[in-house]
Formats: structure tokens, sequence, C-alpha cells
């Protein structure tokens, strides 16, 4: 195991340690020499956000957003903006790509409306919403409070809906469209094209964001398909096909992070409104949506403290909030909604069925409806624009689940999407997000590289560049391994902090798989971790400390390390059982955004809202299939 002091500042090193995870090249003599040059591995890892909503999502114009695409792509792109709430705001770091994925329902009408479009001021109820929307603070502030009851706002878009004439959504289309090829710029800033289909029956999220490889030029021969069309994943898996044969581009989707799905993100059996799932809704899961937003702004969906009691990370930014109708959680459709419970789920379907359609590589994204992709601790603008940083907010209504407030700081200041890609285009992302090789953070910028293999050995994970060994003899977070012959899987991995963040706790290695019974379990392995502790008798590894002082919303690298990179060998594996396994890299711990705005506003919050958080990356799995 290899590891660096938290205190290390050296350049070279620094640089080493980048070259080191595949980062970077160096070149070898003259400038003109690369080795690395047409090799088609990606060298280069590309932060981003797939769930992005501007003033054309109704819900976001609802609830106070002035910012269209335009402002989007700006402040994405690491340009200064106004918000709607007045605040001069700007991304410390530019994101590389984005995706504004508003509401195909009642696209861009609400907009339209408070410009004052004829096309849709055609009742008192529009006119009404115009007057709000052009009102001042105080009527939009009205308008927003009949947003928070998802009946009044489902309500709000079938109207504006049934006002919506092709023509109309063409227009609306094409014009989102144009705004995006302006801020293309190939290498530099990639705005994908997409949209997110919101589906709900029952109140139940399974939202899924729809995003195409192609450019305008192919993407505009479609409309973005609404919920109202056909709610069931089915009919919006028709649309991709659909897509992709009439036009000879490519399409995929992503679902949401299923905690507010209340059992329906990863079925096994009854899927929605009793229909069974089959394999004809196996096959085609597995070939549309081969990836997952595991974390957002509405909570962390990669464990569940009932589901992983072992687990001491697993109760992170939990919402355990029912459905957005009030439909109250049971305790027996959490397995059916967090990203381990749904690998494992996938494992038992593959054997059933012979087809795994939840083999899926993890993202997070933001889900803002406020236009600002911003989810750094000390930089987090909020879910819509009615929370954006104020004294007041962390006591804000947010929503309503399960008959309960959503409060303010109950928000998550996350995440972010990491993409392994050739280069910044819109087809090499496309390719990497399709291939898995990405991974998922809640917001801090690590570098993390994950390789699965047969033959790695302890000095692969020393070499200068461990990309070399890990494509040559190996697969990459995404892939899978088959034909054991006798042998364990090993794996390369490698993190390096944030180059303006907090040092790092820890790298764990968490394993799913199959008994010979067809049982799953799971397995949190320690693989890697800072300093000179150890393990106690039953394997538990002593925490890394504390620096965070909450009052001032400080901390300091005093502990944790730069980088961690380290060589595992599964003790544990049987060639006869199905697996998966992916990396989750923890942060020391440090001050969450509630303590940032509790220092900054000078305000006192009640005693049971958490002010420490300890920040996070999750790889997509690598997968072991037995012949």
């Amino acid at each position: 195991m290899l590891r660096v002091s938290a205190t290390t500042k050296n350049s070279i090193w620094l640089t080493y340690i980048l070259v080191a995870l595949g980062h970077v090249s160096v070149a070898q003599g003259s400038e003109e020499y690369s080795p690395y040059l047409n090799q088609g591995q990606p060298r280069e890892v590309f932060w981003g956000d797939t769930h992005l909503h501007s003033d054309l999502s109704t819900d976001a114009m609802g609830f106070g957003v002035t910012l269209g695409p335009e402002d989007a792509y700006r402040f994405a792109s690491g340009h200064e903006v106004t918000s709607s709430g007045g605040k001069r705001v700007k991304l410390g770091r530019p994101l590389d790509f984005v995706v504004l994925a508003d509401h195909a329902e009642s696209l861009g009408m609400m907009s339209l409306v408070k410009e004052g479009d004829p096309r849709l001021l055609v009742n008192d109820t529009t006119l009404n919403w115009n007057r709000m929307l052009n009102g001042g603070p105080e009527k939009t502030t009205k308008l927003l409070s009949s947003f928070l009851s998802q009946p009044k706002r489902k309500a709000m878009i079938k109207m504006l809906e049934s006002l919506g004439t092709e023509g109309l959504q063409v227009d609306i289309w094409k014009r989102t469209l144009n705004i995006a090829e302006q801020y293309y710029k190939p290498g530099k800033f990639t705005p994908l094209l997409g949209f997110e289909w919101t589906s709900v029956p029952g109140g139940n999220n399974l939202h899924r964001v729809v995003l195409f490889r192609d450019g305008s030029d192919t993407v505009n021969r479609v409309r973005p398909l609404s919920s109202s069309k056909g709610d069931d994943p089915v009919d919006l898996w028709s649309y991709l096909a659909a897509y992709e044969k009439d036009t000879g581009g490519k399409v995929l989707a992503i679902p949401h992070n299923g905690n507010m799905s209340n059992g329906l993100m990863f079925p096994m059996s009854e899927r929605m409104r009793g229909k069974t799932i089959d394999y004809n809704y196996l096959q085609l899961r597995a070939r549309w949506e081969p990836v997952y937003e595991v974390t957002q702004i509405k909570g962390d969906s990669e464990a569940h403290p009932l589901l992983s009691p072992d687990d001491v990370f697993a109760d992170y930014e939990t919402w355990d909030f029912g459905n957005m109708a009030g439909v109250p959680k049971k305790p027996e459709m959490l397995a059916q909604e967090y990203a381990r419970s749904g690998l494992k789920n996938g494992l038992q379907l593959a054997a059933k069925f012979g087809i795994n359609p939840y083999q899926f590589g993890m993202i997070g994204s933001t889900d803002s409806h406020t236009s600002l992709a911003a989810v750094a601790e000390n930089n987090f603008f909020g879910k819509h624009s009615g929370v954006e940083p104020a004294p007041e907010r962390w006591d804000h209504l947010v929503g309503k689940a399960k008959g309960k407030l959503v409060k303010g700081w109950q928000q998550a200041s996350s995440g972010y999407a990491a993409v392994w890609a050739i280069e910044n285009t819109r087809e090499a992302l496309f390719d990497a997000i399709q291939r898995r090789e990405v991974y998922a953070t809640t917001g801090p910028r690590m570098i993390v590289r994950m390789f699965g293999g047969w033959g790695f050995t302890a000095v692969d994970a020393l070499v200068p560049d461990m990309a070399q060994p890990g494509y040559a003899r190996g697969v990459p977070m995404g892939g899978t391994l088959t034909e054991a012959n006798g042998r364990s899987p090993s794996f390369l991995v490698g993190a390096l902090k944030d180059s303006i963040g907090a040092n790092l706790d820890r790298i764990q290695i968490i394993k799913g798989w199959l008994d010979s019974e067809g049982e799953s379990h799971e397995k949190v392995y320690d693989v890697a971790w800072s300093g000179q502790r150890i393990p106690d008798k039953s394997g538990v590894l002593p925490v890394v400390g504390n620096t965070v002082d909450v009052r001032n919303a400080t901390w300091d690298n005093s502990i944790g390390a730069v980088q961690l990179i380290t060589h595992w060998i599964d003790p544990d594996f049987n060639p006869e059982q199905s697996a998966f396994y992916y990396v989750r890299v923890i942060e020391i711990p440090t001050p969450r955004w509630t303590a940032y705005d509790q220092k900054r506003f000078d305000v006192s919050m009640d005693e049971n809202i958490p002010m420490i958080t300890q920040e996070r990356a999750y790889t997509s799995p690598i997968w072991y299939e037995p012949r």
C-alpha cells in the first residue's frame, strides 16, 4: 500500500501522483514525442452535471428562477452571472460539461407565460400567472407556495400542456438546442443535449434524464417525450429506440436517485401498477440505462443503514421520506431504492433470467432548479431559487413528502459526474458514460481510478502510470471479468484529493455476491487509509480524527492523506459466485454547508442539524461473471 503524507506540498511529487493515476502524460525527450498519442484510452477525467434545470422547467419558474439556458451555460463554463435572488455568483472552477435537463412536460411554457406570449395567455389562470410572475417578490412567493403542493403543481403543468400546440413545442425545443450550440466549444466546454422525462406514477419518482450523443442537427428531428404520453419506463425506451432507428443517432437514459421511488427503482417482481417484470423489461433496461444517478440534492442513494447495518458510512445524507404524493415509506421498499441493493438485485435477476438489468455505473448530479450547478459546501445555492443562501434558508420549506415538511437544512450539497474520456466532446463523453467509465462525487473533485484483472501485482500500483498495466492486463471501472481459471481477481485503485479540498481518510472496496443458494451478500473492505492506524481484532479501522471548528466553519489538512494507491486481492473469492466490486473514497471531516451558512449569516440553528460531513466518491463497479 502506497500512501502520501498529508503535509506533502512538493509540486514534482504531486505531478508524479497525477501521472500515477493516468491523469496527465509526461513528455519524454523532445517536445514532439508523446507515447500516449492515439492510444484510444482516456487520460483525463472531465467534470460535469447531467441534471440541471433552468427557467424552461415549469416548476423552476414557479419556484422563482429567472435564469435561462444562457445563464446556465455561462455559469457552468466559469462566467459570473446574477442569481434569481440578485446575488453575483461564479464557480470557483468551471465545469467541463453540463446537461440542461429541463422537464419535457410543458417545456418552456411557463417562461413564455411570463414573457406574455399571446399563444398561452388565453384564460384567466395563465393571465393571473403572468401578473404574479411579473408582480414582484410577494406575488412570486405566492405562486411558489402553490408549487410546494404536488397535486397543484401537476394540475398547472397539465393545463400548460393542454395549451401547447405542436408548432409551439417545436419552436421552444429548437430555441433550446440553438442556445446549446452557441456554447459548445469542443475541447473546452460541452453542452450535452438532453431533457428530463418526469414520470411520477402514484407519486413515485421514476424520473430519467435523456441524453443524446448527437448535435442539434440530428436531435431537432424529435421532440422531448412528455410522461403524459406514457409514464411507464418501457414507453420511454420505445422512444429511445425510435430515435436511433429514425435518425441513426445514439441516446441513453439516466435514472434519478431512487430514494423517493417507494420501492420501484430496482424492482424484483412487481414494478408499477401491478405490472410484473419480464425478460423484455430486463433486456430493455440493460440496453438503455447504463448509469445511475446515485447522489444529488435530494439525498444520497448509495446505501441505507437499515440495509447495511455493519457499514458505518452507510447513513450519509439519507432521505427517508415517502413519495411525492405523501405515500409513506415502508422498510421493505428500501432494498429496491438504493444503488448497492440494486446491484445485488441485478445479480439475482441475472441468475434467474440470464440478463442483469441493473449492471449500471454511478454518477452524481445536482438536480438544481436554479440554473446554477453549484454544490461545493461553501458555495451551495440550493434545490430551487427560494432557498438561495440567506440567514433563514435552513428553516425554509423546500417541499412536502410523506405528509411531512422538507426543510432547507435537509438538502444535500451534492453531486457531480466524473467521466474518464478521451477528449471533451459530445461523442467522447457519451461513449465514456455508455461504457460506464465514470464515477460520482458528492461535490469534491478528487481523482479516482480503478482497474480489475487476474494478474496485477503490488508493483503495478507503484509504476509511474497505473493506467498502463490497468488497461493492458485488466478492465477499468464499468467493465466485466470472466474466466477466473483458479485465480482471485486483483484490483489497482488510486485516489488523489481535490487539489483545493480535503485530504483523504480511506479507500474502501464494496463487494456484493451471490451464494450457492442464490442469496445476496455484501462486505465493505478498508483497503487503503491514511496515517499509521491499525484495525482492531474485529477488523474495524479507527476513525481518522476531526479538525472541524464548527463555530468558525474551518478545518485543516493536518490529518488524512493527499493520495492513496493500493493493490488488493479479494481474500474471499469463490469462482462459482457472481460478484461486483466498486470503490468508495472517503474524505476527512469538513464543515457541511449548514456550518458555512451559520457562520456567514451569524445565525443559530437547531441542535439536531448536522454541521459536519465526510464527502465521498463512488466508482462504477467491476463485475465478475462465472462462465
